[in-house]
């Protein structure tokens, strides 16, 4: 874990936060960042979306194929796995009218559509979008290391298909600061502005990424797989971290405790009971409820002064 405070210092590391690490889909904020300074014309919940790992819902599907079809393509381009939606209700929904696994409706779908409408843009091909040296992917790259203030030393591919930058905890944590404190009408901020503007674009309606953003004002926050997530305040103050061992269970109430410890829980427009709600993780066991997910948080009470 590392805990920057507005001034973007770090104000608190716990465990390896300078070593390369796969941030996985809290990189996307920087990623449609960087899309848009490679030329992608999108704004509002198109460019939410863009940086989201949705949960397959029919809104959803229907802003991919938009962002498709204002560049005259269609599904089939997307390079992205097939899977069925990661929302239940969506799942089942989907299913019931016979549909199956398909593109559209996994979770980086929004992120895949938004890279070819900027290759399109450019009038770059569209088919080698995923080739780590692509020009998309070398604007991508470059993106995220400005705003991480560190090189990507490692590249790998992600769970989507698509290439996947390495970078610190230190790194992450500036990366989404620098979202929230670019100058209005910049390409980070655009991307900051419509993900808290529409954070059910970014997830999902049923999501605790959703939840939060909508219980903190001014909060972005995105989360990646293997237990990773990352978020800053509106004046600046940033965390990023990863669970050890992947879980994503212990995220919701992890990421509530350092809220809380940030005092942005008692700050105007915050929903302190939200909140609560958020981080009731239950343990189930049989058909019962049994336990629950408990953070113990070893920082010290001053340690995250402005």
């Amino acid at each position: 874990m590392v805990v920057l405070g507005a001034d973007g210092q770090v104000r608190h590391r716990a465990g390896e936060t300078a070593e390369p690490l796969f941030p996985r889909s809290s990189n996307k904020p920087m990623q449609a960042a960087g899309m848009l300074r490679c030329g992608l014309d999108a704004g509002g919940k198109l460019l939410a979306l863009a940086a989201a790992s949705h949960s397959g819902e029919d809104f959803h599907v229907t802003g991919v194929r938009e962002i498709l079809a204002r560049v005259g393509l269609t599904e089939d381009a997307l390079q992205c796995p097939a899977a069925l939606p990661m929302d239940e209700g969506a799942q089942r929904a989907l299913l019931r009218r016979g549909g199956e696994a398909d593109r559209v409706h996994m979770n980086c779908s929004g992120k895949h559509a938004a890279m070819l409408a900027t290759c399109v843009s450019a009038g770059w091909p569209t088919s080698s979008y995923l080739d780590p040296d692509h020009p998309l992917q070398s604007g991508i790259r470059a993106a995220l290391e400005s705003l991480a203030g560190e090189r990507v030393t490692r590249v790998a591919v992600d769970g989507c298909g698509a290439p996947l930058f390495a970078l610190s905890l230190t790194g992450v944590a500036r990366a989404i600061r620098a979202m929230t404190q670019a100058e209005p009408g910049s390409a980070e901020r655009k991307v900051a502005d419509a993900m808290r503007a529409y954070p059910d674009w970014t997830s999902g309606s049923g999501r605790p990424e959703r939840a939060l953003m909508a219980a903190v004002p001014g909060l972005l926050l995105k989360s990646g797989a293997e237990g990773v997530e990352a978020f800053a305040l509106a004046d600046g103050r940033a965390v990023a971290y990863k669970i050890e061992d992947g879980a994503a269970r212990a995220r919701p109430p992890l990421t509530v405790a350092l809220l809380r410890t940030l005092g942005a829980a008692a700050e105007p427009g915050a929903d302190s009971a939200a909140l609560d709600r958020i981080a009731a993780v239950p343990v189930v066991g049989g058909d019962r409820v049994v336990g629950e997910i408990r953070v113990k948080l070893p920082l010290p009470l001053g340690f995250l002064g402005r």
